[in-house]
């Protein structure tokens, strides 16, 4: 069989992402002369005030939340959703979405805690949004690029693992610039991401669908990624906290990249927030995971002592 044109592709992929959007969750977009959209989630009518007092929780609270059942991981992951699909429909920010899916992990973690009373882990029911270099198994990486349209994760990177072992509910993938080196989001798969806080100007890059979601609260957490500025840019650019953890800080085996195996030029993961406790409970969350037992690059905690070589 002929290979696809490009473009078929592009279409293609494109009117499948337009068809994982539920019908009833589309709003009317605001004109683009509207630069300013970040309260349109509270305007445009979808959530209910519940739902928006969800949304606009920080972490800690959420955590506690949800940790004493005052609310259920499920209700949390679809006021998020519904946000979320509100921001893309106003800023271009999602690539990935699996509303089904992400709903069916946030039952899982309510029967959990009503059957054992306890929380899978530290960040049990947090729904938390992935740049679409972290591969979620039975879900598409393809990093603007055409050619990698229809690749299917056959796993998870190890950070998802260890999001999944946390109880954290990864529900969503946003948009990179191709080849994840502009500081800046555009790509020929997805299109141009847009600040919420003026769509005339970026929300940054590389991670900037990450910045242009959670700074919209479509997330409360997002996962980027950083080389040069690619958590940084966005966070500054659309309100946010963000870090860049230091080199192999963080686990990165089982990304998506533009050139497998090479070492020089290597990104390193890290959180983008709204507030700085969801920061520092997310990075305490995977290291104490012991991320190096499933990567052996990642950075250890533990150092051994001085001591002298003994030879037999």
């Amino acid at each position: 069989m002929a290979a696809r044109d490009w473009r078929e592709l592009i279409a293609d992929k494109q009117r499948r992402q337009e068809e994982s959007i539920p019908k009833e969750w589309r709003i009317a977009v605001p004109p683009l002369t509207q630069r300013d959209v970040t309260r349109v989630p509270e305007t445009c009518g979808l959530l209910s005030s519940k739902e928006l007092e969800i949304t606009n929780a920080d972490v800690p609270t959420l955590l506690s939340k949800l940790a004493l059942t005052e609310w259920s991981s499920y209700e949390v992951t679809l006021a998020f959703y519904k946000r979320a699909i509100v921001a893309h429909q106003v800023v271009n920010c999602l690539t990935e979405i699996f509303v089904e899916r992400a709903l069916a992990r946030a039952r899982e973690l309510d029967d959990h805690l009503k059957r054992t009373g306890k929380v899978v882990g530290p960040l049990h029911g947090l729904p938390v949004s992935c740049k679409d270099m972290l591969r979620i198994k039975g879900q598409e990486n393809c990093i603007g690029y055409a050619s990698y349209i229809g690749k299917i994760a056959e796993f998870n990177s190890v950070l998802v693992d260890i999001m999944y072992e946390c109880g954290a509910n990864p529900f969503v993938q946003t948009n990179v610039p191709q080849t994840l080196m502009w500081p800046e989001t555009h790509n020929l798969v997805f299109g141009r991401t847009l600040n919420p806080y003026n769509r005339t100007l970026t929300p940054g890059g590389s991670s900037g669908g990450e910045g242009a979601l959670v700074g919209m609260r479509g997330s409360p957490l997002g996962i980027g990624s950083d080389v040069g500025g690619s958590i940084r840019i966005p966070a500054a650019f659309t309100n946010l906290y963000g870090l860049r953890p230091s080199y192999n800080r963080t686990p990165h085996a089982g990304a998506v990249g533009t050139m497998d195996g090479q070492d020089s030029v290597v990104a390193t993961f890290g959180p983008l927030c709204n507030d700085p406790d969801g920061v520092r409970i997310f990075m305490k969350a995977v290291l104490a995971a012991k991320p190096w037992l499933k990567d052996p690059l990642a950075i250890r905690k533990e150092r051994m002592g001085p001591g002298r070589v003994r030879v037999e």
